[in-house]
């Protein structure tokens, strides 16, 4: 649907019913504004998908208005699917120091560094296109470099706020500019769109400093090496962890590429410090007494083959977790993470390690990176907008983020809990959500990005739950009939050997349905494909109650 040039049109093409995938795009006449562009992780039901990453064809198709996309920080949630975009839509990247850093690793990884343009930005950097103007303000998250975005149109300011809390005593003394946010309510916001990950959380988000004293606490009492397994990109957690090993005299190891990647870039830029002779190679950790050595690791969500899953099964070459050492996880789980997480502290323990583990209080080991609910009514009320879009969250975040938008002052009505892609225009400052454009789920595979879709997943989960059973026919191409009997293969169905009877039976149903077609004159390949496939299948779940893929292969002689 095409709209009038003086329209301001906003919407999302990943992150609104979901956690991950955040991509938000801004309209006004010819230009077109993305913000941010995420992946997230699949379940247990997306069988050998890598990544989800947002469906971008409508931007595909619109490509000659796309102007920019703008990054609000270093997050896998914000700039997972980068390199994926940048391969259809070569457009300016606009980020901070920080930020471009871990962005570079990715575009030299896919080999599109040197044809992309990244462009740095700061908080009082200034973006200017024809009917667009962009601003920004610094907020305080849990990775350096993070920023709002003020969107300056004709018909009025729009504000993202990014991913954000309010932590007056920051580790990394990057405070959130709360002048400036005053500053930006004052002068009005027509539209403000503000993450709602915390939304159901009540009070205010605990400040960082809490982590590094019990960091400090732990290392202290602790016997053997110490474990510490955190997300490689909250800086500040790692600087903690760097001066919890100054204080303890340890020299410290980093496992796990993402760990060794991400804290080069940040020792490189300036955003962590670190005494020289302190990092050690991996391969140096048994050079040196147990009580003088700690190890920063990947892993905390539980992820097979990052560093913590593989220690907790004994399976990472030359480094044990043994008996009295430590292991702290510093990273709260990502909803659906849980389970495997618990299987890794359970493996821990098995191997006679002190673990630590859970956010909050009790072990002060991990505090949020998003506000919670006080943190969100703040934001609200330096914004005080006239229409609000809570974003980033799945649905029950948004609702609550709504009801306190309302609790704020926003006026009933004109809030909108949106789904990916549909459009809120906005014209004469009066606000309306009546059509969408395409948006969806694209799925990486390896080295496929959007070649798996919901027929090969379902063929998966078929394959996975009941196997499948490849029936071999050798047949005469004159005669048209069977020159030998029928041979079947079965893989995750049943064990051939100890089910001759059944497979016997098989080979009967696959003649007779042979002969019933004979009769019919219908001896075509396809229709006798169809015919064994039909048959079989319903033999075979009426006498096991599973439905495995059937894969007929004709052989002719």
């Amino acid at each position: 649907m095409e709209m009038n040039g003086d329209q301001l049109s906003v919407y999302a093409l990943g992150g609104l019913h979901e956690v991950g995938k955040n991509m938000y795009v801004i309209e006004y006449g010819q230009e077109i504004v993305v913000v941010d562009c995420g992946n997230k992780f699949p379940d247990e039901t997306l069988l050998g998908i890598d990544l989800i990453i947002p469906d971008i064809h409508y931007l595909i198709e619109n490509q000659e208005r796309v102007k920019a996309l703008i990054v609000t920080h270093g997050h896998e949630d914000h700039i997972g699917s980068i390199p994926f975009f940048l391969k259809k839509l070569n457009v300016p990247v606009y980020a901070t120091r920080f930020t471009l850093g871990l962005i570079e690793l990715k575009l030299t990884e896919h080999k599109i560094l040197r044809e992309t343009e990244l462009i740095e930005i700061q908080a009082d950097s200034v973006i200017t296109f024809e009917e667009i103007k962009i601003e920004f303000f610094k907020v305080n998250h849990s990775i350096p470099d993070c920023l709002g975005i003020v969107f300056r149109t004709p018909e009025g300011t729009i504000v993202h706020t990014g991913d954000f809390k309010f932590d007056l005593t920051p580790v990394n003394q990057q405070h959130s500019d709360i002048h400036r946010m005053a500053e930006i309510g004052k002068e009005g916001v027509l539209l403000l769109l503000s993450e709602s990950t915390n939304a159901e959380r009540p009070g205010l988000t605990p400040s960082e400093q809490m982590v590094g004293h019990h960091l400090e606490k732990a290392f202290m009492d602790a016997q053997g090496k110490v474990f510490v397994s955190t997300f490689a990109s909250n800086v500040s957690r790692v600087q903690q962890v760097v001066q919890a090993a100054i204080l303890t005299n340890r020299k410290l190891a980093l496992i796990g590429r993402s760990m060794v990647n991400v804290v080069g870039v940040a020792i490189e830029r300036g955003y962590l410090a670190v005494p020289d002779e302190m990092l050690i190679d991996q391969k140096q950790i048994n050079d040196f007494p147990p009580e003088k050595v700690a190890i920063l690791c990947t892993g905390s969500q539980g992820e097979p083959m990052a560093a913590l899953s593989r220690l907790s099964t004994g399976n990472f070459r030359g480094v044990d977790v043994l008996h009295g050492d430590t292991v702290i996880l510093a990273a709260g789980p990502i909803p659906g993470n849980e389970r495997s997480v618990t299987t890794i502290v359970d493996n821990l323990f098995a191997l006679g390690a002190n673990v630590i583990y859970g956010s909050g209080v009790t072990t002060g080991m991990h505090v949020s990176g998003h506000g919670y609910q006080e943190d969100l009514k703040l934001m609200l009320s330096f914004m005080r907008p006239k229409y609000f879009i809570p974003i980033h969250g799945e649905y029950r975040m948004l609702y609550k983020h709504q009801q306190l938008a309302e609790s704020v002052g926003v006026q009933q009505g004109h809030t909108f809990i949106l789904k990916n892609g549909d459009v809120v225009d906005i014209k004469n400052q009066e606000a309306r959500q009546t059509r969408k454009v395409h948006a969806g789920h694209t799925y990486v595979d390896g080295m496929g990005v959007g070649d798996v879709g919901n027929l090969i997943l379902r063929d998966r989960k078929q394959l996975s739950e009941d196997g499948m059973l490849v029936v071999v026919l050798t047949m005469s191409k004159s005669k048209k009939e069977l020159i030998s009997d029928p041979d079947t293969i079965s893989r995750g169905f049943v064990y051939v050997k100890e089910s001759e009877a059944l497979m016997n039976e098989v080979n009967q149903r696959i003649k007779q349905s042979l002969s019933e077609l004979r009769e019919e004159n219908k001896m075509e390949w396809k229709a006798i494909k169809q015919q064994i496939k039909k048959s079989v299948g319903e033999f075979l779940f009426s006498k096991t109650k599973r439905k495995p893929m059937i894969i007929p292969i004709i052989i002719e002689i």
